[in-house]
């Protein structure tokens, strides 16, 4: 009825502008026509035909005037109003036709610039008759429910172009009633369901926050906000949700006003109030649908357990997660039962709604975007490719499933967990992946990256309480760009020491990333005197720039950078200084040539000429005209000290490096043997169990009838993958941590145990147990293992292995041994998971078997050398950096007098280092290489 009513509102409303744009338009000429007819009387033009001369024009104004000519003045006066309607009337036309073109498409569209009184009119006038055109006309697709709009929902699929979620539309206006299209040739309506484990429902969709929805004809955004979600203006949260994610028709959503007829839509959380969230300890009645009591030894208690008896066992200290948690909040109770969870059911979403959909909020100071976290977390990575290159291949190996150490400090851990997963596809075998967005600065109003390269105008000028933290992101947004691509296409930052010093800690040196000028790009962050040494310096660059543009004959540094007959590639250059006065009309000079000579000016306080944003102390963003960001990312000192420090650590320089033939230091017999933090459970390769876990290569789980292929949710797999690395255990914060690092707390722990919860389940159908195993949970500890009496774990399965073969004197044994570790190592830990956790679990597992490759070899090298080199150059394409695995290559070619083949390792170890910021192996290197290239026999006969 209310739609009616609207409709009914919007064409009267319609016919009422038209006819008074009608009157506008044809009315007033006709009025004037009657009623003054010829109206230049009133300058002695008294007919058309009758052009007076210059005379009898002098005379027809200074001669005093009647009421004819008044009254002619006046009609001139109202056909020139007149002409001015019908101009703005077209303009209006064009520009809303515009505008609606570019909102189909998904482009944004300046707004209008100011109008007149006039213009005014005309574009109420022509609003109100097409804004009602357009909505009825998709209305009578969507919302009519009648017979008409049944049929056009039957009408055969438009053709859509395909979604391209690097370039995502941006929307500036609510959603106008979508144009659903029928794909299923059917208009059946389908109730809301969550759609966990159905196969129709896609993979991305199928944890959803608020379930899932199956569009159907006359849905929409608007209204399915306000039916699932309790308000309609959320509907840009369901766009955000689905955006760029391909459907079952191959078509994705990219158009809020275009979506298909049976597209599977993942809805966000129903947020509710704390007071109607259930606690955590109650549990549904007993013998109720779908529920089972609860079993003994995985019932966790409600409230905290009692401290144990003075005489009781001490229970191991296991160190807590070298991942620091981003989360303030207080500990959850632990899962209760296998079947008694309290986590979303299939008819109430949980709640998992990110805490900030666009940044990352750290825990001394600051927020900063995802672009930029995927910037910083490109650096992480890159650093711990440059530790795999130096790591020391030593026997016996380290037995633990300790992670290695994050190149992250602990104020920048959630940067490191959830940037990485925002980061663009790598650009080939090993290199670290890049942001989509060059140096991210900030977001817009719909959550999109904005790029400092990409703002408009001359520059930008920060000013505000949040100016000194905005610039220090700015400083690391921009050194953090494509930190894993070639030096020449690395921007360069010029600023002041007096600036650096502001921005950093008061114990931090302000120099540069390269003081000693050893690093092979050069220095990327130049700190001159003063504000004058640095406006000479961006002077002297744009001169520079401007002649080899006119050299070359070229417009822009762009296009120059696209030839391929130019040296030497032209970089962006960042002048960030504090404002000057004195340097206005220099700085001025410079910003206006920032588009063709990609110099990019920023200020720190307002600076005539320039653009200026004033920032508050939490990075939202104001101005006198509407910024092109509205929040920018915001960075304390001590942070960004240590973003620098890491960015000066993954610089490619000349290294020393350290020599395969040198001999080890000495290393003392109570410390031969790594100490395990966590102690692994003995599982020889052989061992019976009713399940076979494996987690090195992708996490599969398998009984005695085959692998279990179905009804485990992808959680379940990452949370077995996580207990597997800890033996002695997990709580419920600390999974919910490893597993949902980007989410609420509380949904994470309802996750966790959802999780839990299907994987105890899936286990005890398959084995037809359903005694208490697999998953147990220990109230001593408040921690969730796994059971190494019903549970195999290949991860420790290989460490058993290399356990046992480091106590054995026979080599033989010993080879048998390590060989059958190597074939217990499938692939990388957890394969395929983008955890941040994975990958330093993954780095540490593989350095060990690296260790056994190693070892492998030197015990074939004296009689079988083929197979030697066939182990190690296994273990190179499981780490390809490794610099020891290629000197260990090249001595036993150089040995066999294969000299060829040591170029062609070397060359092979080149290449692959170039794709680490274009690194070269290590002077110890070298000279193994030399060596063995140039051999000395000794007159005995013996190796060289």
């Amino acid at each position: 009825m209310s739609r009616t009513f609207a409709a009914i509102t919007r064409t009267m409303r319609a016919l009422l502008a038209l006819a008074v744009l009608a009157g506008f338009t044809a009315g007033v000429p006709w009025l004037l026509i009657v009623a003054a007819g010829w109206p230049l009387d009133w300058i002695g033009w008294s007919q058309p035909d009758a052009v007076p001369t210059l005379s009898g024009l002098y005379a027809a104004i200074t001669s005093p005037w009647s009421d004819n000519m008044v009254f002619a003045l006046l009609a001139t006066i109202g056909w020139m109003l007149w002409a001015q309607f019908l101009r703005d009337t077209t303009i209006e036309i064009i520009e809303m036709s515009a505008t609606a073109s570019a909102t189909r498409r998904g482009q944004p569209r300046p707004p209008a610039k100011q109008r007149g009184p006039i213009r005014w009119v005309a574009a109420v006038l022509v609003g109100a008759i097409v804004g009602a055109v357009l909505f009825d006309a998709a209305s009578a697709v969507t919302n009519t429910p009648t017979a008409s709009a049944a049929a056009a929902a039957r009408r055969p699929a438009v053709t859509v172009a395909p979604a391209h979620p690097t370039a995502p539309p941006t929307v500036e206006h609510g959603p106008r009633p979508a144009l659903t299209i029928d794909v299923s040739a059917t208009s059946s309506t389908r109730p809301l369901a969550i759609h966990r484990d159905r196969p129709a429902v896609p993979s991305w969709a199928r944890d959803a926050p608020g379930g899932t929805h199956r569009v159907v004809a006359g849905d929409n955004l608007w209204d399915l906000a306000k039916k699932h979600l309790g308000d309609p203006h959320r509907w840009r949260e369901i766009y955000k949700l689905n955006r760029g994610h391909e459907q079952a028709n191959g078509y994705a959503l990219t158009d809020p006003d275009e979506i298909h007829v049976d597209w599977v839509l993942a809805l966000p959380t129903r947020k509710k109030s704390p007071a109607a969230t259930p606690p955590h300890t109650e549990k549904p009645p007993s013998g109720s649908p779908g529920t089972t009591a609860p079993k003994a030894d995985e019932t966790a208690p409600a409230i905290p357990p009692p401290a144990p008896p003075a005489n009781a066992t001490p229970t191991p200290s296991i160190p807590e997660s070298r991942t620091p948690s981003p989360r303030t909040t207080k500990p959850s109770t632990p899962a209760d039962s296998a079947d008694v969870a309290t986590s979303a059911s299939d008819t109430e979403p949980t709640q998992d709604q990110p805490t900030d959909e666009a940044g990352i909020s750290l825990p001394a100071q600051g927020w900063i975007s995802l672009g930029l976290a995927a910037a910083i977390a490109a650096v992480a990575a890159l650093l711990r490719l440059q530790r795999r290159r130096h790591a020391r291949l030593t026997f016996p190996a380290p037995v633990s499933t300790a992670p290695r150490p994050s190149p992250m400090p602990p104020s920048l851990a959630s940067v490191d967990i959830i940037g990485s997963r925002y980061l663009g596809p790598s650009s080939g075998g090993h290199r670290p992946a890049s942001p989509a967005v060059p140096a991210p600065i900030g977001v817009d109003s719909d959550g999109t990256e904005i790029s400092l390269f990409h703002l408009p105008g001359p520059g930008v000028a920060l000013h505000g309480d949040g100016a000194v933290p905005a610039a220090r992101a700015v400083l690391a947004s921009v050194l953090s760009t494509d930190v894993a691509e070639t030096a020449a296409r690395r921007p360069v930052v010029v600023t002041t020491a007096d600036l650096l010093a502001r921005l950093l800690p008061e114990d931090v040196p302000a120099i540069g990333l390269d003081p000693d000028n050893t690093a092979y790009d050069g220095e990327r962050l130049i700190v001159l005197v003063d504000s004058a040494a640095a406006v000479t310096h961006a002077e002297e660059e744009m001169i520079g720039r401007r002649r080899l543009l006119d050299t070359f004959d070229t417009e822009t540094i762009s296009d120059l950078n696209a030839r391929t007959d130019h040296a030497e590639t032209q970089p962006p250059y960042v002048l960030l200084i504090e404002s000057s006065p004195r340097h206005a009309a220099r700085l001025q000079a410079v910003a206006s040539h920032r588009a063709a000579l990609d110099l990019h000016p920023v200020i720190l306080g307002p600076q005539e000429g320039i653009s200026a944003i004033e920032i508050a102390a939490e990075g939202t963003a104001t101005g006198d005209e509407p910024p092109p960001v509205t929040r920018l990312s915001t960075l304390g000192a001590d942070d960004l000290a240590a973003i620098l420090t890491m960015l000066t650590d993954a610089i490619a320089r000349p290294e020393a490096g350290t020599d395969v033939d040198d001999p080890p230091a000495a290393i003392p017999q109570a410390t031969a043997t790594t100490k395990m933090t966590e102690p692994v459970p003995a599982q020889p390769d052989n061992a019976a169990a009713l399940v076979r876990l494996r987690v090195l290569g992708p996490v599969t789980v398998a009984t005695d009838t085959g692998p279990i292929a179905t009804g485990m949710r992808s959680g379940s797999y990452t949370a077995l993958a996580v207990l597997a690395a800890h033996p002695a255990g997990r709580t419920l914060d600390q999974l919910a941590t490893d597993l949902y690092p980007h989410i609420d707390p509380t949904a994470a722990t309802k996750r966790v145990r959802t999780d839990i919860t299907t994987a105890r389940r899936v286990l005890r159908a398959a084995t037809g147990h359903e005694e208490p195993m697999f998953i147990v949970y220990d109230p001593a500890t408040g921690r969730y293992q796994l059971d190494p009496q019903t549970v195999t774990v290949d991860l420790w399965q290989m460490l058993t292995a290399i356990d046992q073969t480091t106590s054995s004197d026979d080599e033989a044994t010993m080879l048998a041994g390590l060989r059958r570790a190597t074939e217990l190592y499938a692939g990388d830990y957890a394969e395929g998971h983008d955890h941040t956790w994975a990958t330093d679990h993954a780095t540490s597992y593989r350095h060990q078997i690296l260790t056994i490759y190693a070892r492998i070899a030197e015990i074939l090298e004296p009689d079988h050398p083929d197979q030697a080199i066939t182990a190690l150059e296994r273990a190179a394409d499981l780490d390809p950096v490794n610099e020891e695995l290629y000197q260990r290559i090249m001595r036993i070619h150089g040995r066999q007098q294969r000299p060829d083949a040591v170029r062609r390792t070397l060359r092979r170890l080149e290449e692959r280092l170039a794709d680490l910021g274009d690194a070269e192996p290590s002077q110890a290197t070298r000279r193994v290489a030399e060596r063995q290239l140039r051999p000395v026999v000794p007159a005995s006969g013996g190796r060289p």
